[in-house]
């Protein structure tokens, strides 16, 4: 399972120059609810909602959204390992990860955030080779 982070699915909904692998859209998907709002307020913010909305729409569409539950919201509030400070974002994505890892799911992060990605790893949270094809 690929827990995905929203620089991942904005990279490729927004064809930047990072793509994630083909094979990423093939494994099984989770994120937080949280995802589905970034992606949003991102094309809203560049105002591209109406020429991606419908993209937008089967992205989220192929993930498994986790909701923001009591146990997640307290993990975020806990301190993260690592060099420097976190995002509030950041710190719920990681936290639904975690609780994910907590529950004995065999779960990677992609991600393409440097700061989470940090932190991941002090978390002992796998990574998803997003250079693989």
């Amino acid at each position: 399972m690929i827990y995905l982070d929203t620089s991942v699915a904005l990279a490729w909904l927004l064809t930047e120059d990072r793509q994630p692998p083909a094979s990423l859209w093939d494994a099984t998907l989770v994120s937080s609810r949280l995802l589905e709002y970034e992606m949003w307020t991102v094309l809203h913010a560049r105002g591209l909602a109406d020429s991606h909305g419908e993209a937008a729409r089967a992205v989220v569409g192929r993930i498994a959204l986790l909701e923001l539950s009591p146990r997640v919201l307290a993990r975020a509030l806990d301190a993260f390992p690592g060099s420097g400070p976190l995002r509030t974002l950041d710190a719920l994505h990681l936290a639904s990860c975690a609780y994910l890892d907590d529950q004995d799911q065999d779960v990677k992060l992609a991600s393409y955030d440097r700061r989470m990605i940090d932190v991941a790893r002090a978390m002992d949270i796998p990574l998803f080779d997003r250079e693989e094809s």
